[in-house]
């Protein structure tokens, strides 16, 4: 049995998660690689019920330690329901955000302590890190247009300021800096087929 491995594709709001994805599904189908996808917040009925009230553009004023703790409680159920199992029985995880995410939009737009976020994170995951972090790095108000053109409702967190969706950018890209081996950033400028190629050499070196 091939050992699983877990890879999370992160980045700006707009810059192709869901078309980078569901390329590796493809690819991964091709080679006859089990494999489960799953995203963040959500992922389990838990999660998706917590995913509906962070995301909701009606939530009022949400605290941004209640923000916090409700992302590092769906984290919980998610590693330990679904994640941890599918890498046990050997499968590639593929997941849309990860903890990654947290410490760009909570630490690094936010302003909360990194010192809390990682107490709180370390809790929720037991233990457990990505393989690899793929970040579709792509300037916010870029995004934002994207979002807008293809006709989608933005959530609370796009509903951000500018500054505060940069400060998240800045996040990703520091952590990337910072962690080298378990990050990767690809240019989400560049044509969807080029980003997709480089995705999935990525992929190539995990799983075969």
């Amino acid at each position: 049995m091939n050992q699983g491995c877990m890879i999370v594709i992160d980045g700006s709001n707009g810059a192709g998660k869901t078309t980078v994805i569901g390329a590796i599904r493809s690819h991964l189908e091709q080679l006859n690689r089990q494999a489960v996808f799953t995203r963040e917040p959500g992922g389990t009925l838990i999660g998706e019920k917590i995913r509906e009230i962070l995301l909701a553009t009606d939530a009022g004023q949400m605290a941004p330690i209640t923000e916090l703790m409700l992302f590092a409680a769906a984290r919980a159920q998610h590693v330990r329901e679904k994640i941890v199992p599918a890498l046990r029985a050997g499968k590639v995880v593929v997941c849309d955000r990860f903890d990654s995410a947290t410490i760009s939009f909570q630490h690094h737009a936010r302003g909360l302590p990194l010192e809390l976020i990682t107490t709180l994170n370390d809790l929720a995951v037991e233990g457990l890190r990505p393989d690899l972090t793929i970040v579709l790095d792509l300037d916010p108000e870029v995004g934002l247009a994207r979002v807008g053109a293809r006709g989608s409702n933005l959530d609370r967190l796009e509903e951000e300021t500018l500054e505060f969706l940069r400060k998240a950018r800045d996040g990703y890209l520091t952590q990337a800096r910072l962690d080298p081996d378990r990050f990767a950033v690809i240019d989400a400028s560049r044509p969807v087929d080029d980003v997709i190629s480089k995705v999935l050499q990525l992929v190539d070196q995990l799983t075969k």
